[in-house]
């Protein structure tokens, strides 16, 4: 090899001497390579490895390349897939890509062009692969606490994060709309002993009042007009897990008398039975709210507020961590990438202006704008041009935004990876888990900003 591996290219081609030929160039550019002489040979391969791409020949005997590629679509679906075709099978390869084939070449192909669309496959495959990984950290699947950010105050949210995962104490999450304070609550949750057990949410603000009392306690058949069947409550369907309470403070009194008992006893009763059921739950909260003073107002009860307030987070607005927007931009850009099935990069002028901003609707508007702006997007980049008027024309200017904020994508995304090769030691492996990348994207990142 010449330099750092690009990727693992498997080339199927019933024609031992193609196979070689192929595999060769392609080595010399650095991609390893693994080759199939039939369909059922690449299927093996596949199941064995992650490949990037798959490079295959249209007619083969037996199984040929179009029934390959409708196996991968079925089993890989996130696997592109380039053929080489002779003229007589052109229609066939036209076919294929109408059906989601990445690419068709005539043989023989032209091998700059042939590098040059397998280098966009690749990434295209290398997108697909973080965006899942970004998807499991925000969603809070098992061991997932991690926060799309690097700044102080988000380092300083998942160090708290981290320290009273598996204490059973209340936790009250304090920030304004948009924040991701649901996030943190999964963080708390899926990093936590109670893994296994279930994750239930309510947000109080969302259900009328009314049936708020019957969505949290439950109850028995003919508790009331139209309570045909017994129906299990929310706070029971949180045993042995979480129960994440959204914009606490829009509870009414009368109920947080109720949940302040449950919360006292470990006992819940439905309505319309004077049974008393033993659970075992950790309560986590949210609120925009400053529940001090809702309490000297007479709103929210002190007594509840003290036992749900045992351990506070407080999550900060996006404009008081702009360092945190390149970031966040680039891991939208790319799940929106994805879905709309482009590849875009954001213009410096464009990413001036999303940091410039001030965001009042937070991390939830940024991921609505930059979705606007990849569907919008039409040449290789998003543009100011792109993003909606009331970003554009904000008055004011770049001095007023942290001075970091206005940095590029690029020596942001490089300054992460020193910081964690210092904290890391060194260590690779380490680094790649810390930041989220595969060990390849590293690597890669690695040699393109002259850290290796």
């Amino acid at each position: 090899m010449t330099g750092m591996e690009k990727g693992l290219i498997l080339v199927v081609d019933d024609e031992a001497s193609a196979r070689r030929v192929l595999a060769a160039i392609l080595e010399q550019e650095d991609y390893r390579v693994a080759t199939a002489g039939d369909v059922d040979e690449a299927m093996k391969a596949l199941a064995r490895h992650d490949f990037d791409t798959v490079i295959t020949d249209m007619k083969m005997p037996g199984a040929d390349g179009l029934a390959l590629h409708e196996q991968i679509k079925q089993k890989y679906p996130e696997i592109p897939v380039i053929f080489l075709t002779a003229y007589g099978t052109v229609e066939s390869a036209v076919n294929a890509m109408n059906l989601g084939a990445f690419y068709y070449f005539v043989k023989p192909p032209d091998y700059l062009n042939l590098k040059s669309i397998l280098a966009r496959a690749v990434e295209q495959r290398r997108l697909k692969r973080e965006l899942a990984q970004l998807r499991q950290r925000l969603t809070g699947l098992p061991g997932s606490a991690r926060f799309v950010g690097q700044s102080r105050q988000i380092r300083r949210v998942c160090e708290l994060v981290e320290a009273i995962k598996d204490s059973p104490s209340s936790v009250l999450i304090y920030g304004e709309t948009g924040v991701g304070k649901e996030l943190v609550a999964r963080a708390l949750h899926y990093g936590s002993i109670r893994r296994d057990g279930p994750f239930v949410t309510v947000n109080c603000a969302a259900i009328p009042g009314e049936l708020l009392e019957s969505e949290l306690f439950g109850y028995e058949k003919g508790a009331f007009t139209g309570a045909v069947n017994r129906r299990i409550g929310r706070i029971e369907q949180a045993a042995s897990g979480t129960l994440f309470l959204d914009e606490i403070g829009e509870l009414d009194i009368s109920l947080q008398a109720k949940l302040l008992r449950v919360l006292q006893e470990k006992e819940v009763e439905r309505l319309g039975d004077n049974r008393r059921i033993p659970v075992d739950f950790r309560l986590v909260s949210s609120t925009n709210r400053e529940l001090r003073q809702e309490v000297a107002r007479g709103a929210f009860r002190e007594d509840l507020f003290y036992r749900i307030n045992v351990v506070r987070i407080d999550l900060p607005s996006l404009r008081e961590r702009r360092d945190d927007i390149p970031l966040l931009v680039s891991e939208f850009v790319k799940e929106f990438c994805v879905q709309e099935g482009k590849m875009l990069a954001v213009s410096e002028k464009a990413m001036q202006t999303l940091c410039a901003y001030h965001w009042p609707g937070n991390v939830r508007q940024l991921r609505n704008v930059v979705e606007r702006a990849v569907v919008l997007a039409r040449g290789e980049e998003i543009l100011p041009s792109d993003l909606p008027d009331e970003v554009r024309e904000q008055p004011g200017d770049f001095a007023t935004a942290a001075p970091s904020a206005v940095v590029p994508l690029r020596e942001m995304e490089a300054e992460a990876i020193r910081r964690a090769l210092v904290e890391c030691a060194g260590n690779k492996s380490l680094v790649a888990k810390k930041l989220g990348f595969s060990r390849k994207a590293l690597y890669r990142r690695l040699k393109d900003y002259g850290l290796s």
